[in-house]
């Protein structure tokens, strides 16, 4: 397996189904580095050389050890109930949410909800929320008003790799943006 699809099963495990291979969570959403290991391990080769690597070199930043290494877990996007122990943030006046045509009409008439996850996943700025756009075809892109949801009483939170969370964004507070080519 590539370092990308072994990164992608860590996500898979540390954001969603631990059980895949016999492991749990603690309620913050932190894993015994040792159990992913031998977890991982038994269905192709993997060791802790293997795993700093993916955690030092994924682009996104997913995952976090803690000070010893002993125990890791990933950043945010999690669909089981963990308390990764974010610390809620003023954000800027604005935020962006880059998606695809395909959920335009939902989020047109729903706003911007979490599915399948805790959160609503927020970019810091443009450029970022068209690249994570793009991971879904053409990108589209909404300027969230999250100073005004801030005032209004939302509450934010900002990940250790930067990505602003948020339980949900009306949409009074969204506006679609054009990219310019």
């Amino acid at each position: 397996m590539s370092l990308n699809s072994t990164s992608k099963y860590i996500s898979l495990i540390l954001r969603h189904k631990p059980d895949v291979i016999g492991i749990t969570l603690d309620e913050h959403g932190w894993a015994d580095v040792g159990q992913l290991i031998e977890g991982i391990a038994k269905t192709q080769p993997f060791d802790m050389a293997t795993l700093e690597e993916i955690v030092n070199t994924d682009n996104k930043q997913r995952y976090s050890f803690n000070e010893d290494k002993t125990l890791i877990r990933a950043n945010q996007g999690h669909s089981i109930p963990v308390d990764v122990e974010l610390e809620e943030m003023v954000p800027p006046e604005y935020l962006w949410h880059g998606t695809s045509h395909k959920y335009v009409k939902a989020i047109d008439e729903n706003g911007l909800v979490p599915k399948s996850r805790l959160y609503v996943h927020l970019s810091k700025d443009c450029q970022t929320a068209i690249t994570v756009g793009k991971r879904h075809g053409n990108p589209i892109v909404y300027r969230v008003h999250s100073g005004q949801m801030a005032q209004a009483g939302y509450k934010f939170f900002c990940s250790v790799n930067g990505v602003w969370l948020t339980e949900k964004v009306p949409v009074k507070y969204l506006e679609k943006t054009t990219i310019k080519k």
